[in-house]
This record gives structure tokens, C-alpha cells and sequence, in this order.
């Protein structure tokens, strides 16, 4: 780990501190959603111990942390994993709140990100839609809002949204009409998209049924939401109408990356698990931990957190600085990522045998948590696809540029 600022580093020990001490023996038992009054409770404790919503501006409420120190403390919320809610930095939120910082005007700051950043109320970013809809791929946007007078009207259908049944409100991704102004789409099918902030009680939302899934960290579910001609002001555009494209990657992309620093920390701890367990456990003879076969799990793990670790602290530097690089950088890393810790925390389970697949340890319970990140933000495979185009899109720019192609057969005249 780089050092860090005296007093990013003393946020990071208060911080280690206090999930140890205050947040990891509230936990409910695995499988269990965190209470709501539990949630309040410890929050209020986080606030009073100087942890809470490390990622937001002081002005705001939070601890002012510059992104590229995000990831100690991020790692240190994720030791438990109900430590990024109690913190505050939980998604969908924690996207929600840096997104809000950015482009938001002063008035939605106050109406929507000031309550959020306190942990008053909750929200949700509504993108992904039912099949044909937008899911992997974003230019499949079906959800439209069209101008009628000074309003916009919204219909359409979204699903999985995170937090959608606890939320106050929404961040609502949907298609409109280009204009001469805002040129083509990223599908360059004549429409670009637009953000809007949209009450929760608003006329015409529905939270419809709740998808099922293995994850529990993430309050209030992963439902559909329909919009049918829900009516919102001017004031209701996030940003300005036509460019939600790009403030689609101001919050996907760090987004990606604290996904990958909360779980990195739940790593650490399955780690944790298995070096205990290790060390106190004798087979054939001999402590586990002193056996060729349990030492090479436990050095790929090593390997895979340290490597991880590197990959985050390098792209959070970049998102400080490049955006356009840190997109690429954050795919990469979100890749590695969500396949190393599934790897890390798979291999304690292993190490910790018939306990690790049982609720005598939570350690099953981490791998349900982290498998849906393979999928969440972007499926691995997509990023690939991404990742792959923009090497080959890099390279062939290069020999356009006069670098000598690498694939030239035979020696120098």
C-alpha cells in the first residue's frame, strides 16, 4: 500500500477501528439483509467516529477524501460487508453521490444530494431494461422522454434496479430526440440520452416485482420500475438534455472501481478466514498452513489481492487526471477484480472445508456476494470485447503513425 496523507492515513486506522470494533459484531447472521434500524444506529456511530461517507465533501457532510485515496478506506469499509452501508459508501449511492457532486446544480445538491449524503434518504440509478432493452449494451436505451410544452413526458420499463424499493428517488437514464446541438448518440441511431432526477412518488412509477438474487448487501432489492407518462420540470434534467452518454461514464467508471475496492477488502477478510483456520488446524500430522498444497492456495491469494490492489491504485490516480483513460483503465481493472476475489474467497472456503460451505462461517455467503460482480457494471465479457478493440484501435493508430509493424517477416537489409 502508498503512503498516504497523515490524514488520509489516520481515516484509514479510525476507519479499520471501527469496523472491527463496532460494525463486524453487529453483523447479521449470513444470508440476512442488515436491519434498517441497525443500519441507523450504526450509522449514527460512524458519524460520531469520524468514519462516515469517506468519499463525500466536507461541505456535504462527508470526510473530503480525494479519489485516488478512496481504495484504503474503501477496503477498510469492505473488511465486513455491511460496512460500505453503515459508512455510507455503498452502491448504488456512493455512484449516485459522486455523479451528484459533478454535474448537479446547486438547488439539486441541496434537494438530492445533501439527504443522500447524510444517509437520510436512499436512491437508485435506473439504466438496465427488460430484453431489447439496455443492458450490456447501452445504445439498446428503449425508455424515452419526450418535451411536451415545459415538461418532459417518461415511458418505459426498467429492471434491475439496485435499491429500488427503499429509494426516494431515481436517476433515470432515458432516450431522446438529438438535436442539431447534441449531434448523434453513442448508437448513432439519431438519438442521443438524457438523465433526469425523478421523486420516488411521482405520478405514474411503479415498483414492480423483485428479481431474486444471491447478493444481500444491497438494500432494497433489484426490481423492475415502469414509467408510464410520469411528467417532470426542466429542472428535473440531470445536467444538460443529450449528453447522458457521457455522464454515464462519470459514474460508471469510478463506480466500477469502488465495487472493486469494497470487495477487494472482503477478500482480505475470507483471507483472513483461512490463514486462522490454517494455522490452527492439524492434518496428517501437521498444521495446515505448514502443507505444500494449503500453501500454494493461500499464495495465489496473496497474489491476487496484492495485484488487484495495484491495478485500483493506478486507476484511481488516472481518474484524477484522464477520464477518457481511466474508462479503459477501470475496465481492466474490473475484469481482474471481480475474478480475482471470487478466486481468493473460493479458496478459503476450500481451505476452511466442510465449514466454508456451511453458516458455521460466512465465507459461502462472501462468494454469493462477489459472483454478481462478473456480471454487475458490465458483464466480463463485455469489458473484454471492449478492452480487446481499443488495444487493436491504439496499435493500428501507432503504424498509422509511422511505429513499424511488429508482424514483418525477416531480418534487416
Amino acid at each position: 500500500m502508498t503512503a498516504l496523507p497523515t490524514e488520509v492515513e489516520a481515516l484509514r486506522l479510525r476507519t479499520r477501528t471501527f469496523i472491527r470494533e463496532v460494525v463486524i459484531p453487529a453483523e447479521p447472521r449470513p444470508g440476512v439483509y442488515l436491519d434498517e434500524e441497525v443500519r441507523l444506529e450504526l450509522q449514527a456511530k460512524a458519524k460520531s467516529a469520524g468514519v462516515f461517507a469517506p468519499h463525500v465533501a466536507k461541505e456535504w457532510g462527508g470526510q473530503g477524501v480525494p479519489i485516488k485515496h478512496w481504495s484504503p478506506i474503501f477496503q477498510e469499509a469492505g473488511y465486513s460487508p455491511i460496512g460500505p452501508a453503515v459508512l455510507n459508501c455503498m452502491a448504488p449511492d456512493e455512484g449516485n453521490m459522486h455523479m451528484l457532486g459533478l454535474i448537479a446544480t446547486d438547488e439539486q445538491k441541496q434537494r438530492y444530494l445533501a439527504p443522500l449524503a447524510s444517509g437520510d434518504v436512499r436512491s437508485s440509478f435506473a439504466m438496465t431494461e427488460p430484453h431489447p432493452g439496455t443492458g450490456s449494451d447501452p445504445a439498446a436505451l428503449a425508455t424515452s422522454a419526450i418535451r411536451d410544452g415545459e415538461d418532459w413526458v417518461i415511458n418505459g420499463d426498467k429492471r434491475f434496479i439496485s435499491g429500488a424499493e427503499l429509494s426516494s428517488f431515481f436517476i433515470v437514464m432515458v432516450a431522446t430526440e438529438s438535436s442539431a446541438s447534441q449531434g448523434e448518440g453513442a448508437s448513432g441511431r439519431g438519438q442521443s440520452a438524457t438523465m433526469f432526477l425523478v421523486d420516488r412518488d411521482t405520478p405514474g412509477i411503479e415498483v414492480g416485482r423483485s428479481i431474486h438474487t444471491v447478493d444481500r448487501t444491497i438494500a432494497g432489492g433489484h426490481p423492475y420500475v415502469h414509467f408510464t407518462d410520469v411528467r417532470v420540470p426542466e429542472s428535473a434534467v440531470l445536467g444538460a438534455p443529450g449528453k447522458g452518454f457521457d455522464y454515464a461514464q462519470v459514474r460508471l467508471a469510478p463506480a466500477r472501481l469502488t465495487h472493486c475496492m469494497r470487495w477487494l477488502g472482503l477478500a482480505r477478510r475470507a483471507l483472513d478466514t483461512a490463514l486462522d483456520r490454517c494455522e490452527h488446524r492439524e492434518v496428517f500430522g501437521d498444521i495446515l498452513a505448514r502443507q505444500g498444497l494449503a500453501q500454494e492456495l493461500i499464495a495465489q491469494s496473496v497474489i491476487d489481492i496484492e495485484t488487484a490492489d495495484a491495478m485500483i491504485t493506478k486507476t484511481g490516480l488516472v481518474l484524477e487526471s484522464d477520464q477518457k483513460e481511466a474508462n479503459s483503465l477501470s475496465s481492466i481493472a474490473k475484469v481482474y477484480c471481480s475474478e480475482a476475489v471470487y478466486r481468493v474467497i473460493d479458496r478459503a472456503v476450500q481451505l476452511c472445508g466442510g465449514d466454508g460451505v456451511s453458516d458455521e462461517l460466512p465465507l459461502i455467503q462472501y462468494l454469493n456476494e462477489v459472483r454478481p460482480f462478473r456480471i454487475y457494471d458490465g458483464a466480463t465479457e463485455t469489458h473484454k470485447f471492449a478492452i480487446s478493440r481499443r488495444a487493436s484501435s491504439k496499435r493500428r493508430k501507432e503504424v498509422a503513425a509511422g511505429e513499424p509493424r511488429r508482424d514483418v517477416v525477416g531480418g534487416a537489409n
